[in-house]
């Protein structure tokens, strides 16, 4: 099953989404930790937030800090895996690219394209996290407002692959989709 869990800043949306791939797991279990936000140079906010999150993670969890979530989607395919986040993914692609002004439409589209046919075809469960847009003012820049386009069209795009979907506000999911019974059963 692939989970898409949305939420906003310090919605719970990692804590939710890491005991869900637990609990489809079950305990004990190893789960692949994609973990997209960049080691901080100097930000120690930053880098308590990171260690919080290391902190959580069950003993038996691989963690690897990677921007190219596609390819350890596709090589490790027979693990379940937890991909915390998406935004931080898109933010290293579009530094990669260039692509923060709004003449750059488009750039990041191959990266898009590879992740979503990466996050289709993995067949064990899978667990998404990614900051839901729209849940604040428009952003006053120009790379404020592109960030918010591609993310918003990202989130729409993995949330149509997606059997569930769940936005966490509060620390308390909210289902927004959830399989048929005959598909839970797969």
């Amino acid at each position: 099953m692939r989970t898409l869990v949305l939420g906003g800043i310090r919605s719970g949306k990692s804590r939710w989404a890491e005991a869900a791939i637990a609990e489809s797991t079950g305990a004990g279990q190893p789960v692949h930790y994609l973990a997209t936000g960049a080691s901080p140079d100097g930000d120690p906010d930053w880098s308590a937030r990171i260690a919080a999150h290391r902190a959580r993670r069950p003993s038996d969890w691989s963690t690897v800090e990677t921007t190219d979530v596609a390819t350890q989607l596709r090589s490790q395919i027979a693990t379940p895996t937890l991909v915390d986040d998406i935004g931080g993914w898109l933010t290293a692609v579009m530094d990669r690219r260039g692509a923060w002004a709004r003449e750059s439409v488009g750039s990041v589209t191959g990266d898009v394209d590879d992740l979503i046919d990466a996050v289709g075809a993995f067949p064990s469960p899978l667990a998404l996290v990614s900051p839901e847009v729209g849940l604040t003012v428009v952003p006053h820049t120009a790379s404020g407002r592109r960030f918010a386009d591609e993310l918003g069209s990202l989130n729409q795009r993995l949330a149509g692959l997606c059997d569930r979907v769940v936005l966490v506000v509060a620390g308390q999911p909210l289902t927004v989709k959830e399989p048929s019974r005959a598909e839970s059963r797969r």
